[in-house]
């Protein structure tokens, strides 16, 4: 792994771990109506979906299980089409995705210590 991914997963799990404490216990009807925190957690969404389009190429092939192009276009989404981006959906994908996420940034950066 070039030491240039490994510095961007790093701070992709950073950026997850900001989202999952900005949402603490919060319910999605509360984020949804709360318009400092949706902007707050969307940006950690834009933030991650940058960091993963400078993940090299090579990083992308041999972990094919992340969805790279999903996160980027959430991203994309997130940044370009804010007014119509439904709240839920963001809430949603830091939910339940991001935990996911989590564990195959958290994997890919153990394996690579290992080699």
């Amino acid at each position: 792994m070039q030491h240039r991914d490994k510095i961007i997963l790093q701070k992709i799990l950073s950026e997850i771990d900001i989202a999952f404490e900005m949402l603490g216990d919060c319910d999605e009807i509360s984020f949804v109506n709360d318009e400092k925190l949706k902007r707050a957690v969307g940006m950690t969404v834009i933030n991650i979906g940058e960091l993963v389009k400078n993940v090299s190429d090579d990083l992308r092939s041999e972990n094919k299980e992340v969805p790279w192009k999903a996160i980027a276009g959430m991203r994309d989404i997130a940044a370009h089409k804010y007014q119509t981006l439904r709240m839920e959906d963001v809430y949603n994908t830091v939910k339940m995705d991001f935990p996911d996420l989590r564990k195959m940034i958290s994997f890919i950066l153990e394996k690579n210590i290992q080699e």
